[in-house]
């Protein structure tokens, strides 16, 4: 039988960048895995892991203590941050522990768990629908064992007890019920300008030009010209995008006031616009 498509045009399939349903988890996600989404977005960094994936002293201008494969979206990815320990809930022995104090359980903890070694004991992340905790085991402790949370001392100790507060809170609310799915309010104005940013910033590494983007991400321009207010919302999320990738994230990761001052040279190499990406 004659093939009846033979010779007719095949329609063009949109690039990945344009269907915004896959960015959604973006909506969800804390600091420092906002932060991987433009780390691993950086073509210095991806040509780091493919050189260098086995040393160690790559990672460090990355705001790293171990290089993480940039394949990995931050759903799966469990990079570790030079301040992950500064950030991250301690858990330790209690060593005055009542009767009634409750044993720490390993696998009562809710969601999917993850342990790395950072060179200097355990960190735990526990992922379920919209949360994740990351904790830094006590090499002393073991499970069933009556244990304390605790935190670094430091500057701006109540902000951190107030985000170590709402961890402990969501972490006890799961380990009672682990939800299946969450239901959240409509996102805020800086989720929704985080999730464009990265889709912008995808469509102008792939070579798109600030209409395509705006096509892509926001629908019809008709009203759309030199002086026009869709296109310089366009340009801001491009320039945002490439501002973060360069070297912004690391005020997202938490690096910037915790990172002490040996560590200057925390700078990765700015990026630079690719070649066939249009600017029209």
């Amino acid at each position: 039988m004659a093939d009846l498509t033979a010779g007719q045009p095949q329609s063009a399939q949109p690039p990945p960048w344009h269907a915004s349903a896959a960015y959604l988890y973006s909506l969800h996600l804390d600091g420092p895995a906002l932060a991987w989404e433009y780390l691993r977005r950086h073509p210095g960094y991806r040509l780091a892991w493919r050189m260098q994936a086995t040393d160690t002293g790559a990672a460090r201008p990355w705001g790293l203590r171990t290089l993480e494969d940039p394949t990995l979206d931050a759903r799966e990815a469990l990079p570790q941050w030079l301040n992950i320990r500064a950030r991250a809930i301690r858990v330790v022995p209690d060593d005055e522990a009542g009767a009634n104090d409750c044993p720490f359980e390993f696998w009562r903890l809710p969601g999917r768990k993850a342990l790395q070694h950072d060179g200097q004991g355990l960190v735990l992340a526990t992922r379920w629908p919209g949360c994740c905790a990351r904790m830094v085991l006590a090499p002393e402790l073991q499970d069933g064992m009556p244990h304390v949370f605790a935190m670094p001392a430091g500057r701006g100790p109540r902000a951190r007890y107030r985000d170590m507060a709402a961890d402990l809170d969501l972490l006890a609310a799961a380990s009672r019920c682990e939800p299946l799915a969450v239901a959240r309010p409509r996102p805020s104005p800086g989720a929704m300008q985080a999730l464009h940013n990265l889709q912008a910033l995808d469509a102008a590494q792939a070579g798109a030009s600030l209409r395509e983007i705006a096509e892509g991400l926001f629908g019809a321009t008709e009203d759309w010209h030199a002086d026009s207010a869709l296109r310089a919302q366009v340009r801001r999320l491009v320039q945002r995008g490439r501002s973060l990738v360069g070297g912004g994230y690391l005020t997202l990761a938490g690096l910037d006031p915790l990172v002490s001052a040996n560590m200057d040279e925390i700078a990765p190499p700015q990026i630079v616009p690719e070649q066939n990406a249009r600017i029209y």
